[in-house]
């Protein structure tokens, strides 16, 4: 069962985007979920992680850059996605700065089945140290398209459990309706809730919170 309240939620999101309008910013803020968890110790229990597809895409301006073949570098240009082929992958040459600094500049990397098993090889672990995450290859095959691909990623937020116990995720931006970020975050707290080994005994607060804007409580 959820514990998330409805109207508690609801009164959040409309709290938070009527602060965000009373304040106008030069871009559009992102809405995150901060957790804070308990009676968990991350030195002793298993860690999970997970990732989930939400309804609508929390951060359409989410930098994306596809590793692929000549086809997919080919259908990449066309839909104007960053790309990269096995020549440019190559030029990097395993250097720790240049594959840090890849890393960086991307939110996500797509590859083609035929580059990705050679990623390891060319780039070193570089990308994922930097815990950037690549869809599975069989996932990108060339029957797929493309674009519905990226969407696809730009919709996911994935759940980890690190060294500590709070997190935070991106849930939603400013720009979109009440409606739409209150079912983004009533679907990633329940698939958080999901993966604890308590479930909701392990949720200690959740807050909700504007780039710009102060957290506001939700549990």
């Amino acid at each position: 069962m959820s514990k998330l309240q409805s109207d508690v939620l609801r009164e959040a999101v409309s709290q938070l985007k009527n602060d965000s309008n009373t304040k106008k910013r030069k871009f559009t803020e992102t809405i995150e979920l901060q957790i804070g968890l308990k009676n968990y110790d991350p030195q002793k229990d298993k860690r999970f992680s997970g990732s989930v597809r939400l309804p609508h895409i929390p951060r359409p301006k989410m930098k994306v850059c596809m590793l692929g073949d000549a086809q997919h570098v080919e259908e990449a240009n066309k839909i104007g996605l960053e790309c990269m082929d096995v020549e440019s992958l190559k030029k990097l040459n395993k250097n720790k700065k240049l594959v840090k600094k890849l890393a960086k500049k991307f939110h996500a990397f797509l590859a083609s089945e035929a580059v990705i098993k050679q990623i390891p090889r060319l780039l070193g672990p570089g990308l994922n140290k930097a815990g950037k995450h690549f869809l599975l290859p069989s996932f990108i095959k060339h029957s797929s398209s493309l674009e519905s691909k990226v969407n696809e990623t730009k919709a996911m937020v994935k759940f980890q459990l690190k060294k500590v116990l709070c997190m935070g995720v991106a849930v939603g931006n400013c720009a979109m309706d009440d409606k739409q970020v209150f079912q983004n975050v009533q679907l990633s707290v329940n698939f958080l809730v999901s993966l604890l080994k308590k479930n909701w005994q392990n949720v200690r607060c959740l807050y909700l919170k504007s780039t710009m804007g102060k957290p506001i409580r939700i549990f």
